[in-house]
């Protein structure tokens, strides 16, 4: 499942619906937590053949904390943990992923990094992600995903507030 679920960065081109690519030369716009705080709360959606929740904390300390955990058949398949990290003026979203035993799957000192290339009111685009918070209890996010064949397609994920 490892390799169906390796996030894009900026190398594959695809048809994506809600999902956009920052330009090699092009900078991130202006942004701050605040722009992201439409995020924040407890998550669970029904995806990826089971149960995924995402916990995202308030601002602090130039940063919104996330956890990310994919359920199938009672057991854990994947983790992720990270953050959007305020600097230079603008947002980034960074993260890990650790298989159901925490095993990362980047080396030690990686991250995977997704820039802003833009945002509107409750809708954030990353590189390669995006989330929009539809409404008070409805929070998705559009992921850019490679499979075995290497093309990428776009995954949906639909949470739930807490």
């Amino acid at each position: 499942m490892k390799s169906t679920l390796i996030f894009l960065l900026f190398t594959i081109v695809s048809t994506a619906q809600n999902t956009l690519q920052l330009a090699e030369n092009e900078k991130s716009p202006s942004a701050t937590l605040a722009d992201a705080s439409f995020m924040t709360g407890h998550w669970i959606g029904q995806d990826f053949g089971g149960t995924t929740e995402e916990i995202w904390t308030e601002g602090n300390g130039n940063s919104m904390l996330f956890s990310f955990r994919l359920v199938i058949d009672g057991k854990v398949d994947f983790y992720e943990i990270g953050h959007i990290i305020e600097e230079a003026g603008t947002i980034k979203l960074q993260l890990k992923h650790f298989s159901g035993n925490l095993k990362g799957w980047e080396e030690k000192d990686e991250t995977e990094d997704f820039k802003l290339v833009k945002k509107d009111k409750n809708k954030l685009y990353f590189s390669g992600l995006t989330y929009e918070r539809k409404s008070d209890t409805e929070l998705t996010a559009y992921v850019l995903v490679s499979n075995n064949e290497g093309t990428a397609q776009e995954m949906e994920f639909n949470f739930k507030k807490q």
